[in-house]
């Protein structure tokens, strides 16, 4: 395994996600991967009644690949979400929110920088819309009524936040957390942080394409591999 550097509240997760995992194997991996979607979700998007943006920017307005930063919880879900997205091209692990002198793991890990671990999308606005990619985040990628926490993660550095790299993207995701709200999609209220967007940077390399190189990993298991069943599930358009 690649990761060698873990902080003492990572390592002491991952022997509690090692306890799941045998929970798991004792009554079935498929019936905890049914649990963690099920329960994830919001009511709304398990019955299938996924909602469409109405707000959504144009792809003729448009020149070239788009960009898009997303932050929710542990990065390494989050980039195999938008990872397998039709009109997707790239995604990079990173760290968004603070300054170049603190973007690495271990001193991010510390939750006292002001980055969020976050992803950095590069789309193709004539295959996949910024309202598409909106619609995957907040309804597939994580839990936007979790204030500074994904799970078993806490900390600022695991906040939900919309980092718009234009003025139409900011108008695009007000629009969509409000549109969520009236309809009442998730029973709390969305947590979201909507801000202009920050430098990013990329974490280190072990941190890419973690779930490609690590499937067994047993955070992976428990939270990762079940968003991505349901990305597959739920939206089949999208999914690649």
């Amino acid at each position: 395994m690649p990761i060698h550097r873990f902080t003492s509240r990572r390592l002491l997760r991952n022997i509690s996600l090692i306890s799941l995992i045998a929970v798991a194997f004792a009554y079935g991996a498929s019936r905890l991967a049914f649990s963690s979607v099920a329960s994830d979700r919001p009511a709304a998007i398990v019955a299938g009644k996924a909602l469409e943006p109405v707000v959504d920017i144009s792809a003729s307005t448009l020149k070239g690949d788009q960009t898009a930063v997303f932050a929710g919880g542990c990065f390494w879900g989050m980039e195999a979400v938008f990872e397998h997205l039709k009109g997707v091209s790239d995604v990079v692990s990173g760290f968004s929110g603070g300054d170049a002198a603190t973007a690495n793991y271990e001193t991010v890990s510390s939750g006292q920088t002001g980055h969020a671990e976050a992803v950095k999308i590069t789309y193709d606005p004539a295959q996949i819309s910024y309202g598409q990619l909106l619609k995957v985040y907040f309804l597939v990628a994580h839990d936007p009524t979790q204030l500074n926490r994904q799970y078993p993660d806490s900390g600022t550095q695991y906040r939900s936040a919309i980092f718009a790299t234009t003025p139409e993207q900011k108008r695009v995701a007000q629009a969509y957390i409000a549109q969520l709200d009236k309809n009442k999609v998730f029973q709390t209220p969305i947590v979201t942080q909507l801000i202009p967007a920050a430098s990013f940077y990329p974490a280190e390399e072990y941190h890419q394409n973690f779930i490609d190189r690590n499937p067994t990993y047993p955070y992976v298991v428990v939270h990762d591999l079940p968003k991505l069943n349901h990305l597959k599930q739920q939206f089949p358009d999208l999914y690649k």
